[in-house]
């Protein structure tokens, strides 16, 4: 989105949600509540909410969901606001891809690209899993090709 004489430049950022732990459908429907509450932020789009299988990792089932969130936050200051989330909904990280109360990831803003320590853009695994790019295909069906979709269809997802 381009600047205007009344504000900051905004872009629109794509942000993937999921839960598994406690009431994972609440909990993504919260965070996405809270997102649109951000500062400089208001959420455009909102997918349904998907139910799917841990990838590389073990637990019950995921609830997950994508939104198209317009921000005039720069892309740190996103992922830092994304991990405040993620506390004050109990998000713990004992280890690499535990269970969790909250995930919320960054997977891309308007065609920014970078790769720091911090955070890489676009997420670097966003299109090798339909969590991400079945809720994103119907939010954003521009940004998802036939291609991809097919190259994830073997992956256990359902529609909620």
């Amino acid at each position: 989105m381009a600047a205007s004489a009344e504000g900051p430049q905004t872009r629109i950022a794509y942000v993937a949600i999921g839960a598994n732990l406690g009431d994972a459908r609440q909990s993504v429907l919260d965070a996405m509540d809270a997102l649109d509450a951000l500062p400089h932020s208001r959420v455009e789009a909102r997918s349904s909410l998907y139910r799917s299988a841990p990838v590389d990792a073990g637990g019950p089932d995921f609830v997950n969901a994508v939104v198209a969130l317009c921000t005039a936050l720069g892309p740190l200051d996103l992922l830092a606001e994304l991990q405040a989330i993620e506390q004050r909904a109990g998000r713990r990280r004992p280890y690499r891809n535990a269970p969790r109360t909250l995930d919320l990831d960054l997977l891309a803003m308007d065609g920014l690209v970078m790769d720091t320590q911090r955070l890489t853009l676009p997420h670097p695994r966003m299109m090798q899993r339909a969590f991400v790019l079945l809720p994103l295909a119907e939010i954003a069906p521009r940004r998802v090709g036939a291609a991809e979709l097919a190259a994830v269809a073997g992956q256990q997802i359902e529609r909620l």
